[in-house]
């Protein structure tokens, strides 16, 4: 069964962006099969016109803009005996004020013939007048070629003639293999509901339109744009006037998608990786696709806990190399990215843990903390008292106080050397200060009786 299929192709000559009208020729694929049921109980041609006319109608009024119709399979009835190849036509020609007959043409269609796409894109190419303004062909189809001719073939021939054809394809519930076949045309998206479809040939109508695109390369540790997943937020240069918000994406050339922005702008670019990396002052050169560049290699940073059996649930406090401002707090059993470099850790096991770790690029570097010990005191008097860890030979670490209230304690430690520090409470004397040492073991208790 074929499907759903939106095809842009963009031609254009050598000289032609430095002119400012714009046509675009829509391609409407009307053959036998766009009479399947889609979804919301709307055939693929019921689909398509209602979308068509409402996307159309957004162009009314826009300057120097000329659009026009050619639609195919809509003329001779498929059989099982015979097509009619050359079932393509021209309907509404290219002039200032088309809407209304390209509307009216598009709700009187019906859908009945075969899909000759590349002779329909062969004969595209004469329905321009010119080839001084931006000429672009947005072809909506169904499905793959019906007819013998190849719309690869098609395009070779288009360039071989000095036009540049650059398309984009948008698929509806389409699997990998069948959108491959489209390479030889270029670039392509799927859209797997009626709204989705809407949306992305409103974009690409957007683009062909604004004529200013950008992407943004996140390079990686080797220079290669293949950082990803990230927020990005664009600024109005030199304010706090956000434009823009979007989720940086590769597409499924893996190459960073394409965005639509203000060429009219100069723009401060915030990416939000841990830590966040910015550009300043960024100039879009209008009418060109414009390529940003930021280094942001990342790798991962994975906190467990994996030996302990007390079920922590304390947290790590991560900053950047000799920079003591808190960058990030992450929890127990997560994993969060951070660009590549040199962290300090300061883990809030009690007493705090302090390490320091690498992140390498698209490598996992774990932080397992050693396991705790359990240590419990009890008394039959009151006492008041501090327990100290021993972090380097003779050096005392204060690390609790006892409960002056309670007959009884227990606190979770890490392995190592400790002492408690105390007197009875009712004792009013500093000379009956008494301390005792222990050792905490990992996964073990310990009970002391004071």
């Amino acid at each position: 069964m074929k499907q759903w299929i939106c095809v842009l192709f963009l031609c254009l000559s050598s000289f032609g962006w430095s002119q400012k009208n714009t046509r675009i020729l829509f391609i409407l694929d009307a053959s036998n099969s766009m009479n399947v049921d889609w979804n919301n109980n709307q055939t693929r041609m019921e689909a398509a016109k209602e979308v068509l006319v409402q996307e159309v109608e957004k162009l009314r009024g826009i300057p120097n803009l000329e659009i026009a119709l050619r639609v195919y399979g809509h003329q001779t009835p498929i059989t099982n005996t015979y097509q009619d190849c050359n079932d393509t036509k021209l309907e509404v020609p290219f002039g200032v004020n088309t809407v209304d007959a390209i509307k009216s043409k598009v709700k009187s269609l019906q859908a009945k013939g075969s899909t000759p796409i590349a002779r329909s894109l062969e004969a595209a190419a004469g329905d321009f007048p010119d080839t001084l303004a931006r000429n672009y062909i947005i072809l909506i189809t169904d499905g793959l070629e019906s007819c013998d001719n190849d719309p690869c073939i098609i395009a070779r021939k288009l360039k071989d003639k000095g036009v540049k054809v650059t398309p984009f394809v948008i698929g509806l519930g389409m699997d990998l293999s069948y959108l491959d076949k489209f390479d030889c045309i270029g670039a392509y998206s799927d859209a797997e509901s009626k709204e989705s479809f809407r949306n992305v040939l409103s974009s690409i109508l957007s683009k062909t339109l604004v004529n200013t695109t950008v992407q943004v390369n996140l390079n990686d540790i080797t220079r290669k744009p293949l950082e990803t997943n990230v927020t990005l937020f664009f600024y109005e240069s030199g304010t706090t006037n956000l434009k823009y918000t979007f989720t940086h994406t590769l597409n499924r050339k893996n190459l960073p998608d394409t965005l639509i922005l203000d060429p009219n702008l100069t723009y401060d670019l915030v990416v939000n990786t841990l830590p966040k990396v910015e550009k300043k002052g960024i100039v879009l050169q209008k009418h060109t696709h414009n390529t940003i560049i930021l280094d942001a290699p990342q790798g991962y940073l994975k906190f467990t806990a994996s030996r302990n059996t007390q079920n922590p649930t304390f947290q790590m406090r991560v900053s950047m190399k000799d920079n003591p401002q808190t960058l990030h707090a992450q929890n127990l059993n997560s994993t969060q990215k951070y660009l590549v470099g040199t962290y300090d850790l300061e883990i809030f096991t009690l007493p705090r843990t302090y390490l320091n770790v690498e992140i390498t690029q698209s490598k996992t570097t774990i932080v397992d903390v050693i396991p705790a010990g359990t240590f419990q005191y009890a008394i039959e008097k009151a006492i008041v008292g501090q327990i100290f860890f021993e972090r380097k030979p003779d050096q005392w670490e204060w690390v609790a106080n006892l409960d002056e209230n309670l007959l009884e304690g227990k606190w979770d430690l890490q392995p190592g050397n400790y002492k408690v520090v105390y007197r009875e409470k009712a004792q009013k004397s500093s000379a009956y200060t008494k301390e005792k040492k222990f050792r905490i073991d990992s996964n073990k208790t310990l009970l002391l009786n004071l």
